[in-house]
């Protein structure tokens, strides 16, 4: 996957500039980039969530999909204004299919300085196992 912006088609464009940003920006969502790390317990999941909040972070699992949707909060502190803006799109969307093999149930997650980090572990049924040989 690639780290640029998702667009999806958006209806007419209207006539003033700052309404066809609005139209053109109001369903696109940055892909975030991630890491995903195997051990013989399970995945863990990295995504770069910069300016993300707790409060604007949506996290599914549903069967085999895990979805990230996220809201960053850029704000002007108070007494200044902007007077050009190149980070405006704050919404960021990734979706993952899951194997059978992760425990889906028991998915934790931690967010610290714009990183997630998401545990999966492996269902029992999918960790290795040593098989005892005996001797007769």
């Amino acid at each position: 996957m690639s780290n640029d912006i998702q667009t999806r088609s958006s209806g007419a464009a209207d006539s003033t500039d700052s309404r066809q940003k609005a139209s053109r920006y109001g369903s696109a969502a940055l892909t975030p980039p991630v890491d995903v790390i195997e051990d013989a317990a399970g995945i863990t999941l990295y995504a770069d969530l910069p300016g993300v909040s707790r409060e604007n972070l949506n996290l599914h699992v549903e069967a085999e999909t895990l979805t990230i949707e996220a809201q960053s909060s850029l704000s002007v502190p108070d007494g200044l204004k902007t007077s050009h803006t190149e980070v405006g799109l704050g919404r960021f969307q990734r979706v993952f299919t899951l194997s059978k093999e992760l425990d889906t149930e028991k998915v934790s997650a931690e967010l610290a300085q714009g990183v997630l980090k998401l545990r999966i572990p492996k269902a029992e049924h999918a960790k290795p196992r040593r098989i005892d040989v005996e001797v007769s």
